[in-house]
């Protein structure tokens, strides 16, 4: 009888033990189209305890070399709103196996494409994290969570802000030795499942990958007799299906 006894709180204790929010964010690159001002942005819990989630932004800045900083955000001239992106709600709660939006709102001059770092962080609410709970509420949260949880994972994605008048101008260059695609548009172009391959051995092949080319910038990649390269140009709306030989 102890000995089932000790297995039924063993058992309880591994099934607290699992007690936790686990998010998903779908897609971790978004695109705001040109005549868009809002996106829907959907986050599922498959955990098994509500989540609490607080969305940070920042804006991402290239410089002329490529090199990228995230830099807050700054309010517009007039001192009334946040030039750049913004999330409305910017705290969630989202119940176990539960999901929640919010929606990312662009605000500012569109004339140039801007891109911005979006942050979900699954938080241990405190009473500045403007949760509306209680004292209570809170303390009770807390004791539901597993001994040990003290990091929850979160997710950064990057989200693009086309420019209003968006215009697209791909560039490729299949040389003997060498693939170039050179964006003259003015707004992210996607390679999206570059896959290298033997063209003898079709199974044979490099682990899948996705680029961004940003506007005036080029993406390259070196061409090997018996390889195979297959990817998708997307610009926007438009796909294009590409096939080269080494």
């Amino acid at each position: 009888m102890k000995r089932l006894l000790a297995l039924f709180g063993f058992s309880l204790f591994s099934h607290a033990s699992l007690a936790a929010p686990q998010i998903n964010v779908g897609v971790v690159h978004d695109y705001l189209d040109g005549d868009k001002s809002s996106y829907l942005k959907r986050i599922f819990n498959g955990g098994d305890s509500t989540a609490f989630v607080k969305i940070n932004i920042l804006e991402i800045i290239y410089d002329a070399d490529g090199n990228a900083r995230e830099v807050p955000l700054v309010n517009q001239a007039d001192g009334t709103s946040r030039d750049g992106l913004m999330a409305s709600p910017a705290r969630l709660i989202v119940p176990a196996n539960g999901l929640q939006g919010s929606r990312l709102l662009y605000l500012g001059a569109r004339a140039k494409e801007r891109y911005f770092r979006v942050r979900y962080v699954p938080v241990v609410p405190e009473k500045e994290d403007e949760f509306a709970l209680s004292a209570e509420e809170r303390d009770d949260y807390k004791k539901s969570l597993s001994a040990g949880v003290n990091v929850l994972a979160g997710y950064g994605t990057v989200f693009f802000v086309r420019p209003k008048e968006t215009r697209f101008d791909s560039v490729s260059e299949n040389e003997a030795e060498q693939y170039r695609i050179r964006n003259n548009g003015n707004s992210v172009v996607v390679i999206d499942e570059l896959k290298n391959c033997s063209i003898k051995n079709p199974q044979e092949c490099l682990p899948t990958t996705k680029h961004h080319i940003l506007p005036g910038r080029t993406f390259q990649f070196e061409k090997q007799s018996g390889r195979h390269y297959r990817f998708t140009l997307i610009e926007g709306s438009k796909s294009q299906k590409l096939d080269i030989k080494g």
